[in-house]
């Protein structure tokens, strides 16, 4: 029999083909469109640019982070189902068993973590969403650290980057497990796509660098535009005794780290 490409894209490096997709239980459901109506009710959603988010194949959608609600808030409104990498600490007990019938993918942050790597590009490779929040851990939002992943991810799937910017998720001076004011607004604004061209095996460090400063650039003009077109700000640091630890890794405006 011969092979297909999307069985040739998962025989790629690194290899996919023996990698089982995220459980697509909730995601994929009429639960969806339910839980936008449930949170609805508590807070407003506005989307803005939805337009530009490609309707069909890989993306990858690389948001700024503020508040304990982003995770949710894209998995469920984005135009969309999109399969986010979410801290390992967080699927435990019920949350953990509901993390994962609902398709979120767990991720090691502080140990390379091969299985988080292969799931995200079984699911690019099969023309899916996959979820990515660049500065690691909750904080200002600002992108003032940008982690490796998403250019990792572009170079090797060729998928498009879609940046996401969070306002409203945490209010100033909340904490890292703070919600939106009931009745308040939080919006969720994407950006035009970037593209990076998909590089052969093996990649380099300084490619994947290159390719994260790049990035970075992107999304935090992405950023500077939303905030002006909604007239909003992001909430500033989170309280000091809030702020969890996280890899001093990736790139800053300073360069590599």
């Amino acid at each position: 029999m011969t092979p297909t490409l999307l069985d040739q894209d998962h025989r790629a490096l690194p290899r996919t083909d023996a990698t089982r997709p995220p459980v697509r239980t909730f995601l994929y459901s009429p639960l969806r469109p339910l839980a936008r109506w449930a949170i609805r009710r508590r807070f407003g959603v506005r989307l803005h640019g939805t337009d530009v988010v490609p309707t069909t194949g890989p993306v990858i959608f690389a948001s700024n982070h503020v508040g304990a609600v982003d995770g949710p808030l894209l998995a469920i409104f984005a135009p969309r189902p999109v399969h986010a990498l979410t801290k390992v600490e967080m699927f435990r007990g019920r949350l953990g068993r509901f993390l994962h019938a609902s398709g979120q993918i767990p991720l090691d942050r502080f140990h390379t973590d091969p299985a988080a790597v292969k799931t995200c590009l079984r699911v690019l490779r099969d023309g899916r969403a996959v979820g990515i929040y660049p500065e690691g851990r909750r904080g200002g939002g600002e992108l003032q650290r940008f982690h490796r992943g998403a250019a990792y991810f572009a170079l090797v799937s060729g998928a498009p980057v879609v940046p996401v910017v969070m306002l409203g998720s945490r209010e100033p001076g909340g904490g890292t497990n703070s919600l939106p004011a009931r009745g308040g607004v939080v919006d969720m604004v994407f950006g035009a796509p970037i593209t990076l061209d998909a590089q052969p095996w093996p990649r380099t460090r300084e490619q994947v660098e290159r390719a994260s400063v790049l990035l970075r650039e992107h999304l935090v003009a992405h950023l500077d535009h939303a905030r002006a077109s909604t007239g909003r700000s992001l909430p500033g640091p989170l309280p000091i005794h809030d702020v969890e630890p996280d890899p001093a890794t990736g790139v800053t405006e300073q360069g590599a780290s």
